[in-house]
């Protein structure tokens, strides 16, 4: 991506991986080639999380199993967050643990309430293979975990249990998607 220019404007919406499909469910491969193939799937990352609606997006979400997550989300102090962090690593989390509405473009519709820590630290790399460290609080803090997660194969149902898992599957096997 050129500095300055606006994220995803260049990139193509893809077909979105719902919840059940076997690449959400398996850890994602570490990015050897930091080339022009991947500049354009960052690319089409933004494209597809703004035409979802998302404030996170996650590569196996779109079929790819590589360990790279776009995001555009606010803190709790409304602060915009824009980036894409490429072989993420969550290298801190803290703060209090916070039971929080969390949704998943894999789960459209849906949402349950999922433990997270209020604070997060990521380190990995951009596209370009420059070195890049990301700290989060607050609803950007779950983003950050949220979309880490993704890349080692789990999605937030897998943190639910109890009443709340159950309610999910059970929405998730009534919605249109889902069967």
């Amino acid at each position: 991506m050129r500095n300055g220019s606006i994220p995803g404007a260049r990139g193509r919406v893809r077909p979105m991986t719902l919840f059940g499909g076997p690449v959400l469910h398996a850890p994602c491969e570490e990015v050897t080639d930091f080339g022009p193939e991947l500049a354009s799937l960052v690319e089409d990352m933004f494209a597809t999380m703004y035409a979802a609606q998302g404030v996170g997006l996650a590569a196996n979400q779109v079929g790819e199993r590589l360990r790279v997550f776009v995001y555009d989300c606010p803190d709790d102090e409304e602060v915009r967050h824009v980036g894409h962090v490429v072989n993420p690593r969550l290298v801190e989390t803290g703060g209090v643990v916070l039971r929080g509405p969390e949704g998943c473009l894999s789960l459209p519709g849906l949402e349950a309430g999922t433990e997270r820590y209020d604070e997060a630290v990521v380190e990995g790399f951009t596209a370009d293979g420059e070195p890049v460290r990301v700290r989060g609080t607050g609803f950007f803090a779950r983003c950050l975990q949220h979309e880490c997660d993704h890349l080692e194969g789990r999605v937030y149902v897998d943190r639910l249990a109890g009443w709340r898992r159950w309610r999910v599957l059970r929405q998730t096997a009534r919605a249109p998607w889902g069967r």
